[in-house]
């Protein structure tokens, strides 16, 4: 099994912005290793008749039609509108000044 060193575990810890202990550099060194292997391991597969594929499921996106219509009346709408300045909506600023 290929061990990843101490060092690459945090030098990658530190590069993805995480604390860890000389314990857990020690413990992730060997699971890394590990899954490093693995990964290994699946590149030898033959995989020339295999179809790439993204998605087990043959998923797709539903669109309904994009029809153009009318919107709403505006001095309609206007009228539920507790605070209103030059036809638009008025709100409390978000930002102190």
């Amino acid at each position: 099994m290929a061990k990843l060193s101490v060092e690459e575990v945090k030098h990658v810890a530190k590069l993805a912005r995480l604390a860890i202990t000389d314990e857990e550099a020690e413990k992730f060194a060997t699971q890394l290793g590990a899954i490093t292997d693995f990964a290994n391991e699946l590149q030898e597969l033959d995989t020339t008749d295999v179809v790439p594929t993204t998605h087990v499921l043959p998923v797709h996106n539903v669109f309904r039609e994009d029809i153009p219509a009318k919107g709403l009346d505006r001095d309609l709408m206007m009228k539920n509108v507790k605070e209103q300045q030059d036809g638009l909506v008025k709100v409390p600023p978000i930002i102190a000044q």
